[in-house]
């Protein structure tokens, strides 16, 4: 089956469906996602959207036996693909429930969250391959992970488990198999209590400072927004009267 979106309120979800074959993606999958994630983007209530899979294992990458025509036009919808989850209006969190493998890896980073288990590990065989990664997928091993543990992961291609994942700054939670469903729905509760403006705004801007593209003149659009908001306000009141704030994203 290919990808599904599930929408339920403000939270939006990509399902992977083929566990047969770990999750791995074809060309018609990465369309199906691209689609998903166009629909999440339009849906001015959608604040979160959460990647997961079925099976035993999250994700192993692209299907690169499908490379043997066109091989540059289907790894570049990869790419796109992979880099419209950084680049993705709500906040994103990827819940990693097995193994993450090849360009998957890369599709973890692009999330802002990695919430994984400890039947979580990750393997980026690129260079066993013969196959150079993009662009934005190096320059998020090195911001996401540094430069040495970059260099360890894609040059020397080392398969590390969920506790070294974590210690690496791959995960931002880990947890137990049978907790990683609520871990993750805890986090976005969390996250849909925060003024939309501002969550939004410094996910986006978080995101191209770690990639050394900030455009001062929108973050500074972005704040006066904020400033102006209807929601500064009742932050405001919220706070001075001890009750939850009811945010509106105005």
């Amino acid at each position: 089956m290919h990808p599904s979106l599930h929408i339920q309120g403000s939270v939006a979800t990509i399902t992977l469906q083929n566990p047969e074959l770990a999750n791995r993606l074809s060309v018609t999958d990465l369309e199906a996602i691209q689609s998903h994630i166009n629909a999440v983007n339009k849906n001015p209530d959608i604040l979160a959207l959460k990647l997961q899979s079925t099976g035993d294992y999250f994700c192993s990458g692209f299907d690169i036996s499908s490379l043997d025509k066109g091989a540059e036009e289907k790894s570049l919808l990869f790419e796109v693909i992979v880099n419209a989850f950084e680049d993705c209006r709500p906040i994103t969190v990827a819940v990693l429930q097995g193994g993450v493998y090849g360009g998957a890896t890369d599709m973890a980073l692009a999330c802002d969250f990695r919430i994984g288990s400890t039947a979580t590990e990750m393997f980026m065989p690129a260079a066993k391959l013969g196959i150079h990664l993009y662009q934005r997928g190096l320059e998020r091993y090195v911001s996401r992970l540094g430069i040495d543990t970059a260099k360890r992961l894609l040059l020397c291609a080392e398969k590390i488990q969920s506790e070294e994942m974590k210690t690496l700054g791959f995960l931002t939670s880990l947890t137990s198999p049978e907790h990683l469903d609520q871990t993750a729905d805890n986090l976005i509760a969390n996250l849909l209590k925060m003024a939309p403006l501002s969550l939004l705004g410094m996910k986006k801007h978080l995101n191209l400072i770690a990639r050394g593209c900030l455009d001062i003149n929108e973050l500074a659009k972005d704040i006066a927004q904020a400033q102006n908001s209807q929601d500064l306000q009742e932050g405001r009141a919220a706070w001075s009267e001890k009750r939850p704030p009811q945010f509106t994203g105005r």
